[in-house]
């Protein structure tokens, strides 16, 4: 796991810039740049088939590696439009899961079976959340049990033409598009800007922007990112960030396995909780009771995401809430494409 880390920031560094490293590795980029190609052209030739589901179906999702703030996306488009009185579902593989099956995820659906990000969905928004490693078997698999569905929201999916998307949000952060180049040399895991591809809805005129950084670029809207008022225990109840200070007398120690744990560590010291220990995974990491025993004793704080991991090893973890507050010109930009026949 540790060689794992630091070939991933090796990369991150390198990602950056077109030095020494990320050159070495702009052939093999070619080539995945050339095979991105021939996927997409053979959609636009009806060689590989899209297919519709009957629903507004809005893809969220985005062209670097790594996370960028997806999920928390997801869940504010799907409270949103909940708000409105829309009838809405979301779609997802569920990564990180051991399950290959379709299924709909519950509030008792196990991590393993479910996903980790299509659990927290759920839980969050209350809203059928059903996951298969075709998006197109989710789709419908969903609309067959709740037929009343009028919008599907996919949780990732932008570079998977096979289900046809009215609407794509595409989600950047700080680090924009790196240094331009495509896996592995760069971040991108699709060109940018991304190329039409018509016959599955992927077009320019239905893509929307979001940019979870405080300065967003001309054409992207801004999503500001923020922890809950307090952290949550196993039972739901609402621990004060105050409380901390001397919450039980144990040392702090913060938990993440998501794409980039720096943010969340980061977040949590400027609610002024002072950390003794971090512990950054792997995203979508299989937390087990190996990994928490090792960071014992203390009081670990983990992400909302992580929570129902943890917690099935030690139930006295704290979880914190990452919220996602998109600017009301979004929303409004949103409603008026899926007004658009």
């Amino acid at each position: 796991m540790r060689f794992r880390q630091t070939l991933e920031a090796t990369l991150q560094r390198a990602w950056m810039q077109r030095g020494a490293l990320a050159c070495l590795l702009w052939p093999v980029s070619e080539v995945y740049s050339g095979l991105a190609r021939l996927r997409r052209q053979l959609f636009r030739w009806n060689i590989l088939k899209t297919r519709r589901v009957n629903a507004v179906v809005i893809v969220v999702g985005n062209v670097l590696a790594g996370g960028v703030g997806k999920t928390p996306a997801v869940i504010s488009i799907v409270r949103h439009l909940q708000s409105q009185g829309k009838k809405v579902g979301v779609i997802s593989k569920g990564y990180g899961r051991q399950s290959k099956d379709c299924l709909e995820v519950l509030a008792n659906t196990l991590v393993s079976k479910g996903g980790d990000e299509p659990l927290l969905i759920h839980k969050a928004t209350h809203a059928p959340v059903f996951v298969a490693q075709s998006r197109w078997e989710a789709a419908t698999a969903l609309l067959n049990r709740y037929p009343d569905t009028e919008i599907i929201v996919c949780d990732d999916g932008l570079q998977d033409y096979t289900l046809f998307r009215n609407i794509e949000i595409c989600v950047f952060d700080d680090r924009e598009c790196g240094n331009g180049w495509l896996l592995p040399a760069g971040p991108l895991r699709d060109h940018w800007p991304r190329p039409n591809v018509a016959k599955s809805g992927a077009i320019s005129e239905k893509l929307l922007l979001i940019n979870t950084d405080k300065n967003p670029v001309a054409g992207q809207f801004q999503a500001h990112r923020s922890l809950g008022e307090g952290l949550k225990d196993i039972h739901g109840h609402t621990v004060a960030w105050s409380q901390l200070h001397h919450w039980q007398g144990l040392p702090l120690k913060a938990l993440a396995g998501i794409a980039r744990p720096e943010v969340f560590f980061r977040m949590l010291r400027e609610q002024g909780v002072v950390l003794d220990q971090t512990q950054a995974l792997p995203d979508h990491f299989d937390i087990g009771h190996a990994t928490l025993a090792a960071m014992q004793p203390c009081q670990i704080i983990c992400t909302e995401k992580d929570a129902n991991k943890v917690w099935a090893y030690d139930p006295s973890a704290l979880s914190s809430e990452l919220i996602q507050t998109l600017e009301p010109a979004f929303f409004d930009a949103l409603e008026r494409q899926i007004a658009q026949p």
